[in-house]
C-alpha cells in the first residue's frame, strides 16, 4: 500500500481554501517563502484571509502579493517593519494585527501541531503581551478598534526561585503552507539550511499541510536521518522545481578592492 500525496500543480493544491481560512505560513523575511503557492491563492482568489506568519513579506513579494490584493483580514506575526502597506492598512482600520514575541509565536506553532493547548513562559511578564492593550486594530480616526486582553499569570518556583509566567495558548490553523528542499511522495520534507525557519512548525500546526518542494524523490531514497519533518504531518505535495525565483529583503555587497 502506497500513500502518495502529491498534487498536480500549486492552483489544485490551493484549490479548496475557503474565504475566511486561518493559515500557517512558512518563511521567515522572505527566505523560506512558498512562493508559488501564495500566488497560486492570489489568482485562487479567497478573502478575509487570517494568516499566522513571522512576517508578512514585502509590497510586491511573499504574502505581501495577497496583503497588497486585500486578501487578509488579520495577521499574527512578530515583525512588520518591512512593508508599508502592512503599515498603511494597520494603521487605517482595515488590517487586525497580533503582534507576539518571536519564539512564543514559534512555541504556539509547535504545541498547536503537537496537542498542547497551551503554555506557560516568561516572555512578555510585565508588559502589554501579559497585561493586555496592545492596539490589535484601529479606528479610521485613530482611535483603538480592539486592543488585546490580559492573559492569565502565574508563579511557579525556577530554581528555588518565585518567577511570574504568563499562559499562552497554542495555534492551529486550518491550512498551512511551507517550502521545502526535498520531498517525497509520502510527505517526508529536507528544509535546505536557514529556510527551514518556521516552516517545520507552521505545518505541524495546519489541519491540512501543504509543501511546496523543489525536488521530488520516491518513498526510501530520502535517508531518514535526513528528514526534518515526517511525512505525517504533510497532506498534499506539490514539485514546483529549483529554478524558481528567490528573492531577498536587502541585498548588502562589498566593493571590490582598488575599486
Amino acid at each position: 500500500m502506497t500513500i502518495d500525496k502529491t498534487v498536480g500543480s500549486p492552483a489544485d493544491a490551493v484549490a479548496d481554501i475557503p474565504d475566511g481560512a486561518s493559515l500557517a505560513v512558512g518563511g521567515f523575511g522572505l527566505c523560506g517563502n512558498p512562493m508559488l503557492l501564495i500566488e497560486a491563492l492570489l489568482a485562487q482568489g479567497a478573502r478575509e484571509l487570517k494568516i499566522v506568519s513571522n512576517n508578512c513579506g514585502v509590497d510586491d513579494w511573499g504574502l505581501g502579493i495577497l496583503l497588497a490584493a486585500g486578501r487578509i483580514a488579520k495577521m499574527t506575526s512578530s515583525y512588520v517593519g518591512e512593508n508599508k502597506e502592512f503599515e498603511r492598512q494597520f494603521l487605517s482600520g482595515e488590517l487586525e494585527v497580533e503582534l507576539t514575541p518571536q519564539g512564543t509565536l514559534a512555541e504556539k506553532l509547535r504545541s498547536g501541531g503537537s496537542g498542547i493547548a497551551a503554555f506557560y513562559t516568561q516572555t512578555g511578564v510585565g508588559t502589554q503581551v501579559a497585561e493586555g492593550g496592545l492596539p490589535r486594530r484601529y479606528n479610521s480616526d485613530g482611535t483603538v478598534a480592539v486592543a488585546s486582553p490580559a492573559k492569565p499569570v502565574a508563579t511557579f518556583a525556577v530554581r528555588g526561585e518565585d518567577r511570574e509566567f504568563v499562559l499562552e495558548e497554542a495555534i492551529t490553523t486550518d491550512f498551512s503552507l511551507v517550502h521545502a528542499a526535498l520531498g517525497d511522495r509520502h510527505g517526508n520534507l529536507v528544509f535546505s539550511r536557514s529556510a527551514r525557519n518556521f516552516s517545520p512548525l507552521a505545518a505541524m500546526a495546519g489541519r491540512v499541510a501543504i509543501a511546496q518542494v523543489e525536488r521530488l524523490v520516491e518513498p526510501g531514497e530520502l535517508d531518514p536521518d535526513m528528514v526534518h519533518l515526517p511525512g505525517v504531518f504533510i497532506d498534499r505535495v506539490v514539485e514546483v522545481g529549483s529554478d524558481i525565483e528567490k528573492r531577498i529583503e536587502r541585498r548588502t555587497v562589498r566593493s571590490g578592492e582598488g575599486s
